[in-house]
C-alpha cells in the first residue's frame, strides 16, 4: 500500500473552493459584498503569485464563522455544496481516486483551505483522510483564528510529516497530485510527483524535471 497524496483545489476539483466559499457568501448576502469580494479576489491573486500571507487570509476567510457552532453553519456548507463545490466535480479525479483505491493506495487529500470548507468535500470524494488548515473552535464555537500550523507551502511538508508520524505511515511509493508551484515543497519529496493541470510556474518546473504531466478538467 502506497500512500497516494492529493491537493484539493484545481486539482481533483475544476475550481478553488476557498474563493468559491467566499463568493457564495457575497450571494448569500452573508457579508458586506463589494469589501469582501474585493479581498477575496486580492488573497486569491497573491496565493496565485505565491505571495500570500496565510495567517492574515485565513483571519479574513474565518471571520465570518466566528461565533458561531459548526451546528448552526451546516445549512450554509450544504447549500454551498450543491450551488458551488457540485459545478467543480470533475469525473476523472473521481476516476484517479477509484483507480488508486483499487491499487490498495491510501488516499489523502492535504490542503491549505480550512477544513470547514473542505471535511464535507473529502468525505464526497470518499478519501481515507484529510489534511487542512485547523479553524480554532473553543466551547463550541468557531474564533476566528487557526490553530497549529496553516497547510500551506513548508507548512505542508510540516503538518504531513506529523501526520506519518502520529499514524505510523511512510512515504515509500508515494505519489502527489498538485496544479500549484505553492506546492513544489511536498512535490520534492514524494516518489511520484505528478502535476495536475499545472499553473505556468509549475509547469515549467515539471518539465526540467521529467516530472508526470496530466490533465483531470
Amino acid at each position: 500500500m502506497a500512500l497516494a497524496i492529493f491537493d484539493l483545489d484545481n486539482t481533483l476539483l475544476g475550481g478553488d473552493s476557498d474563493h468559491a466559499w467566499g463568493e457564495f457568501l457575497c450571494r448569500k448576502g452573508y457579508v458586506d459584498t463589494e469589501e469582501y469580494r474585493a479581498l477575496n479576489d486580492r488573497f486569491y491573486q497573491d496565493y496565485c503569485r505565491g505571495e500570500l500571507d496565510v495567517y492574515a487570509y485565513q483571519r479574513f476567510a474565518l471571520a465570518p464563522l466566528k461565533g458561531k457552532t459548526p451546528e448552526e453553519l451546516d445549512v450554509w456548507h450544504q447549500a454551498f455544496m450543491a450551488e458551488a463545490i457540485t459545478p467543480l466535480w470533475l469525473p476523472k479525479a473521481v476516476a484517479l481516486l477509484e483507480q488508486h483505491k483499487q491499487d490498495d493506495d491510501f488516499l489523502l487529500i492535504i490542503t491549505a483551505t480550512n477544513s470547514f470548507v473542505t471535511a464535507p468535500i473529502a468525505r464526497k470524494l470518499g478519501v481515507n483522510d484529510l489534511i487542512a488548515t485547523e479553524p480554532e473552535i473553543i466551547d463550541g464555537r468557531f474564533t476566528g483564528e487557526i490553530t497549529g500550523t496553516p497547510c500551506y507551502q513548508t507548512g505542508k511538508v510540516t503538518r504531513l510529516q506529523k501526520w506519518l508520524h502520529d499514524h505510523g505511515e511512510n512515504m515509500i511509493g508515494s505519489y502527489f497530485y498538485s496544479d500549484s508551484h505553492n506546492d513544489l515543497p511536498l512535490l520534492e519529496i514524494v516518489k511520484h510527483p505528478v502535476a495536475v493541470d499545472p499553473d505556468a510556474t509549475l509547469r515549467r518546473v515539471a518539465e526540467s524535471r521529467d516530472w508526470k504531466i496530466i490533465s483531470l478538467r
